[in-house]
């Protein structure tokens, strides 16, 4: 309380002469005027004369003044220990000033150090910095402008309080400066709610002086600073330095110049005011403020100060959002991943009856799959990816994952999409297949128009169906997704239905096969307009590929790669005893002895049925079970040409086992994770198991590398000048529906789907529509792209490990011209 007894002097000092100056005025105007100027001249010079006040009033008006001091002061004192005993407004307790509750963003982490990205609110996009992240001139800067004597007071400056009451409130001056420390500030910032009245503020004050001061006796001046900077709203979603420094210059706090850290700390006074976006030339004069500001304090010379003055801002702006940057489908899927809560049945609607189960599966046996809740902080509460400023270390490479996209927009881009256009161009029937009528066309439309967010807005505010679908024919502008970037324009909405539909989508995914680290992920072509992820959300029927699943079965059983078999169309029978007769489009060598390799090179469906032939369809499912897929299968004899929905990630996983020794490991998507205080608080091995004995796997190696070397997806050699040890299968299913490539190296395993958003959507033709055409062509370039970066560490001339005895199953039997010749390339279909 002895900083109150400066009340009394204060008011005195600014008071007390100007009041009794003007009572000896009054007092002497009737001297004056009786005695004329010249009798007052003649006692002396009047404007050297002293003012005296009578003793008895001198004493009297002294005495008030204490007294009101002092009831001032007891007022004071027993409003600021009612707060502090928290009978009036809201004081924190101890323990939350001890662990003031900040709020974090959660940032991803790459592989190779980079960010990928990060989880928040809206409004609390903040990545926590340490103070040594902080520059000096940060520092420095925010000390000169907000609080210069921060390092002599307790949170509450008196001397810049009373300055400010006096010059601001009394007198009136603008430029009398702030009462509000930087201790001060970060209470408010933690702990007080917005007000919106001058009322309210003045009552919140006295909350935030006795938080300020408990501040201060809890933490370092710097860790305050620290905590200051790391909890400010810079504005466009960067809430604290870090954030700040990325978004407006592209760097680190602790790499910010000079200029630059004075044009943040200058946004500290009123960001919305001082924005360096909308208002250059304001922020500019608020920074170059700073710098005198700087100066005054002793951090910078004259000369610094006219040196820096001159200089213009340069911003390299990037505004900061969670969809931005790369891998937005892999971020999003981490986000639903991790923050998942147990399934509930009554949570899933009745068509959600394999969501339900695999959800269920994966809280059982997925560590990463609602990781927030299965795992608690300190206090007891479920970690939050918004607000407890985690470290998630992710398995992608952002080398690799840029490759990825890449290779996607440029087969997709510049040849793929142009080319489905072409082929639809004045069809009536575009963007569908001529194979399905005009009502069944309509009726996906209209299913399509019912599900938008327009149509159910229109519907909500009460317009008739008749009015909505003469809203979806009225032209409106709009923004539209196309392979040049997104573009404003002109169409109706179901005009914009129409066009989106004929967009075709994609699936890509990157595996280490022995580590199962997840190395690229994209899930469609632009997450901001398509947001449904293909790799792990969506299931597509995935044609030829299914073959190796069944030829590993048949190696299991006791076949070999050289086994010989008539090439006749075979006659398979379900459990009903219906036949069940596969078509195989293109086949050569009908009635001729071939391996069960040749098979399997070529992609015949005819040996593929005479394999299913000899072996259970319920095997089968038992085996694709243990590959890695979860969804329900159908036990029947087609199911050996593809006719099951499964992920890309399902698929990856699963030729795994081919480049492994017989061993499947499932994708690792995080290695470990760190609190906001850099404690490693989760670690994530490597999920495998054995599916095929090492012979079987061995000869499945045998097999697929055959089909890259001289097979259906010869492409991949002599389209992409890869000589690289490699395996592959392609993969088409009815009608150009789907065009599937899955490829592996002894390090890498890789996966891509490409088709419409509906089955109906596809090429008409197959020269396009096979998976040799639409899939492929992306795994070429990524592998391409990967192979030319050698920082990367992947070579073309690593080799499979093979033993000896197992390098040649086929080793006695001599191909005939035949097998290789006339071959095109092309995949078949299944029934």
């Amino acid at each position: 309380m002895a900083h109150f007894c400066l009340i009394p002097h204060t008011i005195c000092y600014y008071i007390y002469p100007f009041y009794f100056d003007m009572k000896e005025i009054k007092k002497n105007v009737g001297h004056f005027a009786a005695n004329g100027a010249g009798s007052h001249r003649k006692s002396g010079d009047p404007t050297n004369r002293k003012l005296h006040l009578p003793s008895r009033g001198r004493q009297r008006f002294i005495a008030a003044i204490w007294i009101t001091a002092g009831s001032i002061a007891a007022l004071v004192f027993i409003i600021f220990f009612a707060i502090s005993q928290g009978w009036i407004g809201y004081v924190p307790a101890v323990e939350q000033l001890e662990n003031p509750i900040d709020r974090y963003a959660t940032q991803l982490i790459s592989a190779d150090g980079k960010s990928l990205g990060s989880f928040s609110y809206s409004q609390d996009n903040r990545f926590y910095a340490s103070y040594q992240d902080l520059s000096p001139d940060l520092v420095q800067a925010l000390i000169a402008t907000e609080d210069v004597r921060f390092t002599d007071h307790s949170g509450i400056d008196v001397r810049g309080l009373f300055r400010a009451i006096v010059k601001r409130g009394l007198m009136g001056q603008r430029s009398g400066g702030g009462g509000s420390t930087i201790t001060q500030q970060l209470a408010k910032q933690l702990y007080s709610p917005s007000v919106e009245s001058l009322t309210e503020r003045l009552l919140q004050k006295p909350i935030e002086w006795v938080i300020a001061v408990r501040l201060e006796r809890y933490y370092t001046k710097e860790e305050i600073i620290n905590m200051y900077l790391n909890k400010f709203d810079f504005l466009h979603n960067a809430v604290g330095i870090r954030s700040a420094a990325q978004s407006y210059f592209g760097k680190t706090p602790a790499t910010l110049t000079t200029e630059e850290a004075a044009m943040l700390i200058g946004m500290c006074k009123n960001p919305s005011y001082y924005n360096p976006i909308r208002y250059p030339e304001r922020t500019l004069e608020r920074r170059n403020t700073v710098f005198r500001q700087m100066v005054k304090a002793g951090f910078m010379t004259e000369a610094r100060c006219e040196e820096l003055s001159a200089k213009p801002i340069v911003l390299h702006y990037t505004q900061l959002d969670h969809t931005d940057g790369i891998a937005p489908y892999f971020r999003e899927y981490l986000r639903v991943t991790m923050m998942a809560k147990k399934p509930e049945r009554s949570d899933y609607s009745k068509w959600q009856q394999q969501k339900y189960l695999d959800d269920s599966l994966a809280w059982e046996t997925n560590p990463l799959y609602g990781w927030c809740n299965k795992n608690r902080k300190a206090n007891g509460d479920p970690y939050n990816l918004y607000t407890d400023g985690l470290k998630v270390y992710t398995t992608i490479d952002s080398r690799m994952q840029q490759y990825a996209e890449e290779a996607i927009a440029e087969h997709l881009g510049k040849h793929l999409q142009p080319a489905f256009f072409r082929e639809k161009r004045r069809k009536p029937y575009a963007p569908f297949s001529e194979d399905i009528t005009e009502k069944q066309r309509k009726d996906i439309l209209d299913r399509a128009m019912k599900q938008s967010d327009r149509y159910r807005a229109l519907k909500q505010a009460g317009y008739s169906e008749k009015k909505i679908r003469e809203n979806f024919n009225e032209k409106v502008e709009m923004q539209v997704f196309t392979w040049k970037g997104i573009v404003d324009t002109t169409m109706s909405p179901m005009d914009s239905i129409i066009y989106c539909k004929s967009l075709l989508r994609t699936a890509f995914m990157a595996m280490d096969v022995r580590t199962g680290q997840v190395k690229a992920y994209v899930g469609g072509i632009n997450f901001d307009k398509f947001r449904y992820d293909m790799v792990t959300t969506g299931r597509r029927q995935i044609g030829s590929t299914m073959k190796p699943y069944l030829y590993s079965l048949a190696m299991i059983e006791g076949f070999t790669p050289c086994d010989q078999l008539l090439h006749v169309q075979p006659v398979l029978y379900d459990e009903g005893g219906n036949a069940w007769i596969p078509r195989n489009p293109g086949a050569r060598r009908i009635g001729e002895m071939v391996t069960v390799q040749w098979g399997l090179q070529v992609s015949s469906n005819w040996v593929t049925a005479y394999l299913m032939k000899q072996l259970s369809p319920y095997s089968l499912v038992r085996l694709l079970r243990s590959y890695g897929m979860h969804s329900h299968i159908d036990p029947v004899v087609s199911i050996c040409l593809g006719t099951p929905d499964i992920s890309v990630s399902e698929m990856v996983s699963g030729y795994s086992v081919f480049a492994n020794k017989g061993i499947r490991v499932e994708p690792l998507y995080v290695t470990r994770i760190e609190d906001s205080f850099g404690n490693t608080i989760a670690t994530f091995a490597p999920q495998v198991n054995e599916v095929l004995p090492e012979e079987a796997a061995y000869k499945m190696l045998y097999m697929l590398r055959s089909v890259v070397d001289g097979g259906t997806a010869g492409r991949v050699r002599y389209g992409y000048d890869i000589t690289a040890q490699m395996g592959g299968k392609t993969g088409t299913t009815q009608n150009n529906s789907d065009g599937w490539y899955m490829g592996f190296t002894p390090s890498l395993v890789a996966g891509c789907w490409v088709g419409g958003e509906d089955r109906s959507i596809h090429f008409d033709k197959m020269d396009e529509g096979q998976g040799a055409a639409m899939a492929l062509p992306i795994y070429g370039l990524f592998m391409k792209k990967v192979y030319a970066d050698k920082k990367l560490g992947y070579s073309q001339s690593e080799t499979f490990d093979v033993p000896k005895e197992y390098a040649n199953p086929c080793r006695g039997y001599v191909p005939m011209e035949s097998d290789y010749s006339n071959h095109t390339g092309i995949d078949d279909l299944f029934n």
